[in-house]
């Protein structure tokens, strides 16, 4: 049997298998709080099965999967680097467009547009009849890395690792008011403009009585996983590889287990950030040398998003994690306390000392603490006090190696199991 007819019997295997997920799933139950939530949410969700039906479809259908075999590491990389050179220059033709229209002296933007409209759909083009090969290129080394680092079985990573660049759906993260706990995670279209944003927001907000935040994500682990396009070739292979962890400990205790408890999510978050980050940055070793070192991505999207400051204004510096690290600890406090109305106060302020340096932060409040506050492989930021990440960056600190970490891991199926993990024997 060929690579390809392999490739497409386990295509076949996992849509059959999506499809039974979809069915067990199809049960209402009222008091469940995501359910509650969906009741707002329902018509503007995203919807994974048919995303994962055609991404899989595109993977298999021409034949992409073989295609590095045929080409070699010289002509691989030159393909992932002109390949990144288009997206670059993509994005300085989107912020060239993006300025004439938020000029006001410029009284026909279309017209003053028009030679940077042409090039950006000449860009686009280009673009998406590469990307289908530089997705194979970069699933080949990514895979080969894995298998490097002890992660494989007989060579080939299981699950497979599969990847697509796609717009990527928002979340609505929902907490309650009285402490910052994610109860809900629900994902809605990518396309929605801030207005319905906000209308979603505030309607599950007052309809319910809780914290809720809508906020962009730079990858999803499904299979294959679905990432956020990026011209930056560190952020993309940590970002795969992080999501790819996902799929891998979904087969494993610690991931079926994602959802069982906020600390879960917490250890499962830091873990496929610890690997993610290890992976990308071997990956770049290997491959792309001229790209190391690699920076680390230690909270994935909240520095991403919001910006950071644009010029030195010779003040002194502003600790970002600091920074937040305060504001949260402040927040669980008055929380604690009873004084939700006060904490809401608090945190708009904060949102506010953010902003004035350079940090677009559009809220800040307990929903916002919930989702990021996950992301734990580095101390501070938006966790917190944070025994839970803690520990899980105790256990890579125990561990021989990327392989000997994730096999302890997996085996992980509460907090407690983990903290027993961490003891000395």
């Amino acid at each position: 049997m060929t690579l390809t007819k392999i490739w497409q019997t386990i295509g076949n295997i996992i849509i059959l298998l999506v499809l039974l997920v979809t069915l067990q799933r199809s049960e209402y139950d009222s008091a469940n709080p995501v359910e509650q939530v969906r009741a707002y949410t329902r018509w503007q969700e995203f919807d994974y099965t048919r995303w994962i039906a055609d991404a899989l479809a595109l993977k298999f259908s021409f034949g992409t999967l073989d295609f590095p075999n045929y080409i070699d590491e010289e002509q691989q990389h030159r393909l992932v680097n002109q390949h990144l050179g288009l997206l670059q220059r993509l994005n300085e033709v989107q912020d060239q467009i993006a300025a004439i229209y938020a000029d006001p002296a410029i009284q026909d933007p279309a017209a003053a547009s028009a030679a940077y409209q042409a090039e950006q759909a000449a860009l686009t083009a280009r673009i998406n009849r590469q990307q289908a090969l530089v997705e194979a290129v970069i699933q080949q080394q990514i895979s080969a890395v894995v298998g490097d680092l002890g992660l494989a079985l007989g060579g080939q990573p299981l699950p497979p690792l599969l990847y697509h660049v796609t717009p990527l759906p928002m979340a609505l993260i929902v907490s309650p008011r009285q402490v910052i706990q994610q109860t809900a995670d629900i994902s809605v279209m990518p396309d929605l403009p801030l207005a319905e944003i906000t209308r979603l927001e505030d309607a599950v907000a007052d309809g319910l009585d809780v914290s809720t935040i809508i906020v962009p994500v730079g990858g999803v682990g499904v299979y294959p996983t679905m990432v956020m396009r990026s011209a930056n070739l560190n952020w993309l292979v940590e970002t795969i590889a992080h999501e790819w962890i996902h799929n891998y400990l979904t087969l494993r205790p610690l991931g079926a287990l994602y959802y069982s408890a906020p600390e879960m999510r917490t250890i499962n978050e830091t873990t496929a950030n610890i690997a993610g980050a290890e992976i990308g940055k071997a990956v770049i070793r290997r491959f792309y040398p001229e790209y190391a070192p690699a920076p680390s991505l230690p909270v994935p999207f909240e520095e991403q998003f919001p910006g950071k400051p644009l010029e030195e204004t010779g003040s002194p510096v502003f600790d970002y994690r600091a920074e937040m690290h305060e504001t949260r600890i402040t927040a669980d406090a008055l929380l604690a306390q009873g004084k939700v109305e006060e904490a809401e106060t608090y945190m708009e302020a904060r949102r506010q000392v953010f902003w004035d340096n350079g940090y677009r932060i559009r809220k800040l409040n307990q929903a916002y603490f919930a989702f990021y506050g996950s992301y734990a492989d580095q101390p501070g930021g938006a966790a917190g006090i944070d025994p839970v990440g803690a520990a899980v960056r105790i256990l890579r600190a125990q561990s021989l190696s990327l392989s000997d970490f994730l096999d302890r891991m997996s085996w992980v199926t509460s907090f407690e199991s983990l903290q027993r993990l961490t003891r000395p024997n």
